[in-house]
């Protein structure tokens, strides 16, 4: 039996890249995987934050490949292989039922807000079957145990660390490790081996998904339907696209290559889920017939592979980490895709395990206190964002609050003095005080909306006020008529939020591309657990 001092349970990109940094320690380490790549994965959508830990990671273990995936500029001059698809932004439309998409002048029911000021630096929607299986296969060019096609039936922890019984190709296989990680997804490795509780998740809704032929645009189609749709910051579908409907929305994420990835999230009691496994692309067709607009650019393009139906998409267990055991992101808890929070919560997860390794900062103690609070956090803005859906003002407001926690941490974590410990920093503001007051309010008013008197003005206004020490990039203008651009300017002219002159941040600005010399600290290897 051979002997590890980690095995990871997944070869997604978060395993593949921790395996990476753990080899790159001097650990031994073995990655298993339960199919075979290039495989689907859903999980496409980055963002900035996402980028700045690849950055970081590249920049600590002297990896250039995580520097080139960061931004879509790079992956597509250095990587230009791995297919990926340009984000400028997130773009949202509110659709009513029965009639035509209609936005008017002030952009009543469209809101776009830029994550970049270029095409350079923007960010990117990731093939996950490319960029997946780069990753393995760089892992295992760093001395990783690769092993595919592999179930792991059951585990055993105990003071020896754990081991593995595992079946692959028709064989009984068994490993042990002194440390586990579980990378896999919902139905987690790690949910079935424990007594870990499932808790419940505050909107309960199924999905239906593909990879499809690209559609004609969304806009061309809206204009035709009468919809004022003026230029905004950047191509409106040059984005991660939200489709907001009664009970429901859509995403639509184009790759470069001429496809798109697309998705419909409902509520469940709104899904006939007999109707739906037995055969999804009708389901699909049906729920998309009541949106004529979105059903002409939607309902009829052709998958490329079978639409599937996930009936239950959420789920969250009770704890992340434990003697000799952590759980990634994506296995502890998922709750919605509304705002790409996926891969940089899971990159996250990655640069602190790395650390707590290492030997630098961390236990497993702190990482189980941070995702179980992060996670916390990641459900306020779902439950908020739903309760908010069927009125596009308030649900602006709620992607507004999104918006400011994310650009808040952006800034810090590029105009900051070097060496500030990002990685412990809590996710969407999860521990600083503003944030945490913020979206504690904001979702307490939002669940009684329905059974109490609502004053939408005052929830407004608290959303705005509530935000002002932290809005460092101007969504507080009204006169931006829901078209946010990155304006420089604002992050200037707004220095002393951050504590700092203006001066300072001018001088900082170079550090928005991303591109500082790197290797910064090419010591990645310290005692750690």
């Amino acid at each position: 039996m051979k002997s590890y001092d980690v095995a990871i349970v997944g070869s997604g990109f978060a395993g593949s890249i921790l395996a990476r940094l753990l080899r790159r320690q001097g650990r031994r380490v073995l990655l298993v995987e339960k199919d075979r790549h290039p495989r689907f994965a859903l999980g496409e959508s980055s963002t900035p934050l996402a980028g700045f830990a690849l950055e970081r990671l590249a920049a600590r273990y002297d990896l250039p490949d995580l520097h080139h995936l960061s931004t879509w500029g790079r992956w597509s001059r250095h990587l230009p292989q791995l297919r990926r698809g340009l984000k400028r932004g997130f773009t949202f439309y509110h659709h009513r039922r029965g009639e035509p998409y209609r936005n008017g002048a002030d952009n009543d029911a469209r809101l776009l807000v830029a994550a970049s000021p270029s095409d350079a630096i923007a960010d990117a929607h990731w093939v996950r079957a490319d960029v997946d299986q780069f990753l393995v296969d760089r892992a295992v060019e760093e001395g990783v145990d690769y092993v595919d096609e592999t179930t792991v039936d059951e585990v055993d922890l105990g003071s020896r660390g754990a081991l593995l019984r595992a079946r692959r190709k028709g064989g009984r296989t068994d490993f042990r490790a002194s440390y586990l990680v579980d990378a896999t997804g919902p139905a987690g490795l790690l949910a079935r081996a424990l007594p870990i509780a499932r808790e419940p998740a505050p909107v309960s809704t199924g999905l239906l998904y593909a990879h499809f032929e690209s559609p004609p645009p969304f806009v061309e189609i809206a204009r035709r339907a009468g919809a004022t749709l003026d230029a905004g910051p950047y191509p409106d579908e040059r984005a991660a696209v939200h489709h907001l409907l009664d009970g429901g929305w859509v995403y639509a994420l184009p790759f470069d290559h001429g496809v798109t990835s697309a998705g419909l999230v409902l509520r469940r009691e709104t899904i006939d889920a007999d109707a739906a496994s037995r055969d999804p692309a009708a389901a699909w067709r049906e729920l998309l017939a009541p949106y004529p607009t979105l059903a002409e650019q939607l309902g009829q393009v052709r998958p490329l592979s079978p639409i599937r139906f996930v009936e239950r998409l959420p789920h969250r267990l009770e704890r992340a980490a434990g003697e000799g055991w952590f759980i990634l992101p994506h296995a502890f808890a998922f709750y919605d895709p509304m705002f790409s929070t996926g891969i940089a919560w899971s990159l996250l997860a990655v640069e602190r395990l790395a650390l707590i390794f290492a030997g630098v900062d961390g236990d497993a103690w702190r990482y189980d206190f941070f995702l179980r609070r992060e996670g916390d956090r990641i459900a306020q803005l779902v439950e908020a964002a739903w309760l908010a859906m069927d009125d596009f003002e308030l649900f602006a407001a709620v992607a507004r609050l999104y918006f400011v926690t994310v650009s808040w941490a952006e800034a810090r974590q590029r105009l900051l003095p070097e060496g500030a410990p990002h990685a412990w920093e809590g996710f969407l503001g999860m521990g600083d005080p503003c944030f945490d007051d913020l979206f504690d309010d904001m979702l307490a008013r939002l669940r009684i909306r329905q059974f109490e008197s609502f004053d939408r003005a005052a929830f407004l206004r608290r959303v705005r006020r509530g935000l002002a020490p932290r809005d460092v990039v101007g969504l507080d203008d009204p006169a931006r008529r829901n078209l946010y651009p990155v304006d420089l300017g604002v992050l200037v002219e707004r220095a002393a939020l951050l504590g700092l002159e203006r001066e300072e941040v001018v001088a900082a600005l170079p550090r928005l591309r991303g591109d500082p010399p790197w290797p910064q600290n090419g010591d990645s290897s310290a005692d750690g657990p």
